[in-house]
């Protein structure tokens, strides 16, 4: 590594490397290749899900205009950090740049923060669709779509880049691996050669406000749809309306989730190794399991599934 001149005895670090997980050399290539698989598939599956939602006019619906900023986020989620996992699993002394760490630093947390803010509007589109169907038009209008989009991005990129900047003025001097197999706030912190408690009080404070509110607006947006549910006398009507729910759920769950365990769960006898194979799941396998979800749940994506194959027939 060339680490630069900070004063006599210290240098600032600029260069990390990225010691991913503890394994032997054939469990990394067999992770390579089984990483590389379910990458393919994260990109594959979203792909497919949003060229359907561009391709079916019957998917243009607020519902699945949410969906489709779903699986942008979940692209870009797993493209900000399985690269360089998979290029550390091959080269693992091969460092990465300072710039490079702070900008995926950037990416993960704004990817993060606009996906809780994302799953939050999707429920309150679900709760308007079950509790208030007959001002659906008006309350959930392309305006008020576009809006809670844009302002879903918007604020997880503000919140990030808040992160950010309080976070390139520290000097790094080393030692130079992160305890990580990207660059997690927290594991980069550790490695700060200066007071980072408010750097830590900021990153609890941000973790809270997208993790806390948005549950507690997911939770009470259900307890309001489970009630308008069981007002629906019609054994179809109460299916139809839990089966429009029931891939939101899962993908909430999923998410939230895995989250929680990282954040609240028991302790472990090695609590980082832990939350880093839980936040592998959470930037590999949640990103890869959401369009399973909603092509395997959804008969609207089954269906549209269905007649762009046809097409595709059809024109051959």
């Amino acid at each position: 590594l060339f680490p630069r001149k900070m004063g006599e005895n210290q240098t600032l670090v600029t260069e990390f490397l990225l010691l991913g997980f503890p394994l032997s050399p054939r469990t990394q290539m067999l992770l390579f290749g089984l990483f590389s698989l379910f990458y393919a598939f994260t990109l594959l599956g979203n792909g497919i899900i949003l060229g359907l939602i561009w391709l079916d006019s019957r998917l243009h619906t607020p519902m699945y205009f949410f969906l489709s900023h779903l699986a942008i986020v979940d692209m870009s989620y797993a493209c900000n950090t399985v690269p360089q996992m998979l290029v550390n699993l091959l080269s693992p002394a091969k460092p990465v740049t300072f710039a490079g760490c702070m900008t995926q630093t950037f990416f993960f947390l704004t990817f993060a923060s606009t996906e809780c803010l994302l799953l939050v509007a999707m429920s309150y589109d679900r709760y308007v669709a079950i509790c208030h169907p007959l001002r659906y038009s008006v309350l959930v209008s392309w305006r008020v779509c576009t809006t809670l989009a844009v302002t879903s991005w918007t604020l997880g990129a503000l919140l990030a880049l808040v992160h950010t900047v309080l976070l390139l003025p520290l000097p790094f001097c080393g030692p130079q691996k992160v305890n990580h197999f990207f660059c997690k706030i927290l594991a980069v912190l550790k490695l700060a050669c200066a007071d980072t408690h408010m750097n830590e009080i900021m990153v609890l404070a941000g973790a809270a406000s997208v993790l806390v509110g948005p549950v507690s607006s997911i939770v009470i947006s259900y307890i309001q749809i489970l009630r308008a549910i069981l007002k629906i006398q019609s054994g179809e009507g109460r299916r139809k309306a839990f089966s429009t729910c029931s891939s939101h759920l899962c993908v909430v769950g999923l998410f939230y989730g895995t989250a929680i365990i990282m954040y609240v769960g028991p302790p472990n006898e090695d609590p980082t190794e832990q939350k880093k194979y839980l936040l592998l799941f959470h930037s590999l396998f949640n990103p890869m399991l959401n369009p399973l979800i909603y092509s395997l749940r959804n008969r609207d994506v089954k269906a549209a599934l269905k007649r762009v194959l046809e097409k595709s027939r059809a024109s051959f």
